[in-house]
């Protein structure tokens, strides 16, 4: 690949936005940020940001994802970084699910996008969206790798015994029922980053990374490999979040169907949309529940404590698993901002070495910190994610034929 072809746009695109990152990998500076939301309304909005500029923002109808896409063009051309550039090395593509099958970030061809399209059935919010963005690209530089980036293909080195549902082998393998994991992009970034706070390599660590947003997820990290995380088959397994319930008897379900004489897309919707924080106190933003322990409120510090609640126990459960704990790393909006979660989640554990320095951890920034005494057996950090970032360096890599992010 020619060396003057050091850029990367990256897209994530969703059932009616797109997110995009244009970045110089040479230094790994963005030269750009943009959102394009509201896609289909008459009140579409389009964000757009460049390196050392001032924000531009448009509102009015925008169509379609191919109308979104060239309206993004257009504003990048305005900074002299269009898409017709001899500078652009690739598009890197956020997919939400890939199953199984893709296990590292691929070029996209016909194949590629017949299997995203077959997993359509797991992942009936994103992968459609994610195929629509990326079919967008191709007609505006069909000449460019396009290349996905899978939130599952972190998660790929799982054992088996750590993948596998206990039931029927048959009805499993028939339905592609396992668990995949998501947030990949994020838990790979953040592993890495965690290694190189401590001054050491990715291949000698085992972390717990704990990415806490509106979406919440765990995984255990051995030697800069998944071995175990907490989302499932879908999103909605693991850890309580901003409107997902997380784990729950399975019978819950048959109880609402049977008893409740609720329909299978009601209960989608209570599990996915009206559950978690939501359900709990009628607020899903940390910093509202905060406020409203702060004034008393015991609905919301409930809500908390069920919170926390399983959050250790997803802490205990990975520091089994991996045996030793190098770091347990936060992580996303919650896991970066809210140090009354960092604190509690940690509270009561210092048997297993985990402890947090008061001082340190009311520290805002977004660096990577830690936020452990020195004396502490196993580091606590707050390393802020960059999954835009992680999904351009893969990309990169791939094209320019130096895959080795370890």
């Amino acid at each position: 690949m020619s060396p003057t072809r050091v850029r990367v746009l990256v897209l994530n695109s969703g059932s009616s936005s797109v997110k995009y990152q244009l970045l110089d990998m040479s230094d790994a500076s963005r030269l750009a940020v943009g959102l394009v939301e509201r896609i289909g309304e008459e009140t579409s909005r389009l964000k757009h940001t460049p390196m050392g500029g001032g924000a531009r923002e448009w509102t009015g109808a925008i169509a379609d994802h191919e109308a979104a896409l060239k309206a993004m063009s257009e504003e990048l051309a305005k900074d002299g970084l269009g898409l017709d550039s001899p500078e652009l090395a690739a598009i890197g593509h956020r997919v939400v699910h890939g199953g199984k099958f893709f296990t590292e970030p691929t070029v996209i061809d016909d194949a590629v996008l017949a299997e995203i399209e077959r997993l359509i059935p797991v992942a009936p919010l994103h992968n459609p969206a994610n195929l629509t963005g990326i079919r967008t690209a191709q007609a505006l530089r069909p000449d460019l790798p396009q290349v996905a980036v899978f939130d599952t293909a972190f998660h790929t080195t799982m054992p088996e015994s750590a993948a596998r549902y206990a039931i029927d082998v048959k009805t499993a393998d028939e339905y592609r029922i396992r668990r995949y994991g998501f947030h990949g992009t994020s838990h790979a970034y953040v592993s890495r980053a965690t290694a190189e706070l401590l001054g050491r390599s990715p291949k000698e660590v085992n972390v717990i990374v704990l990415h806490l947003g509106n979406g919440a997820s765990a995984s255990a990290v051995r030697g800069g490999r998944c071995v175990d995380t907490s989302m499932g088959l879908t999103p909605l397994e693991g850890l309580v979040m901003g409107t997902r319930s997380g784990d729950m008897d399975p019978a819950v379900i048959f109880h609402l169907m049977r008893v409740g004489g609720m329909s299978t897309d009601e209960i989608d919707t209570l599990l996915n949309k009206k559950s978690g924080l939501i359900g709990l106190c009628g607020d899903n933003d940390m910093r509202e529940i905060r406020r409203r322990i702060d004034e008393g409120d015991e609905q919301a510090r409930l809500a908390f404590e069920i919170y926390i609640h399983r959050l250790k126990k997803y802490i205990g459960a990975y520091y089994a698993v991996l045996g030793r704990v190098d770091a347990v790393a936060f992580t996303a909006g919650v896991g970066e901002n809210a140090s009354a979660v960092r604190e509690a989640a940690v509270a009561g554990l210092e048997g297993l070495g985990l402890t947090v320095d008061g001082e340190l951890n009311a520290v805002r920034s977004d660096e990577p910190r830690l936020i452990s005494p020195e004396s502490a057996r196993v580091a606590v950090a707050v390393v802020p994610t960059d999954e835009e970032l992680e999904i351009a360096t893969q990309t990169y890599a791939l094209v320019n034929g130096s895959r080795n992010l370890t």
